[in-house]
């Protein structure tokens, strides 16, 4: 049977049970206060010693869920706003059973076509959260421009254009698959 690590925020049960442990045992760990359940497939660690991230939290509460709009421009540093929530993308025909009194976390109910673009796996240390590429946050932001503020997109997308790793292609790419092909290329004309 493997040690449960003090780097590891959240276990969820079959990690648990590929780590050896029977039901039993995880009841007596949850009885001895070094994890809390926190839905039907997921326990926090309350032994973690390592840096705090409210994205581990997302991930733990939301499976199947996508860091995305303007959380995740402030992950990647387009914007100073800072989300009262963290925004999570998922499907449309997905339910999310349990959320957390804190950190809030605010759904969006995104179409298939749209969940399944851009989205990358960031692993820090043992934890491991999903979030859309940064050219996908600005289409997605773009897009729901009149939601988040018109101002808001115009900065995402002109502090995205001062990067030098840039990749315009692949944004134009995501504008095409997702129908807003029209709105960046004005709102890149205004800008260029």
């Amino acid at each position: 049977m493997s040690v449960i690590t003090d780097s590891q925020k959240f276990i969820t049960i079959n990690n648990l049970k590929d780590m050896g442990f029977s039901y039993y045992k995880i009841s007596q760990l949850e009885r001895e206060g070094l994890l809390c359940r926190v839905n039907r497939s997921t326990y926090e660690n309350l032994t973690y010693k390592g840096e705090e991230n409210d994205f581990y939290c997302a991930e733990a509460f939301v499976p199947n869920g996508v860091i995305c709009l303007m959380s995740a421009a402030r992950y990647y540093e387009l914007t100073n706003f800072l989300p009262d929530a963290i925004e999570v993308a998922i499907e449309r025909k997905k339910k999310v059973s349990t959320l957390p009194n804190w950190p809030e976390i605010r759904i969006f109910y995104f179409a298939p076509a749209r969940m399944d673009i851009g989205v990358k796996e960031i692993h820090e240390a043992e934890n491991t959260f999903h979030i859309f590429d940064i050219e996908k946050t600005v289409v997605d932001i773009i897009y729901y421009r009149n939601k988040i503020g018109v101002g808001e997109a115009a900065e995402i997308l002109k502090n995205y254009l001062k990067r030098r790793e840039r990749q315009i292609d692949r944004l134009y790419a995501y504008a095409k698959q997702l129908r807003c092909e029209e709105i960046i290329r004005t709102y890149l004309e205004v800008l260029l």
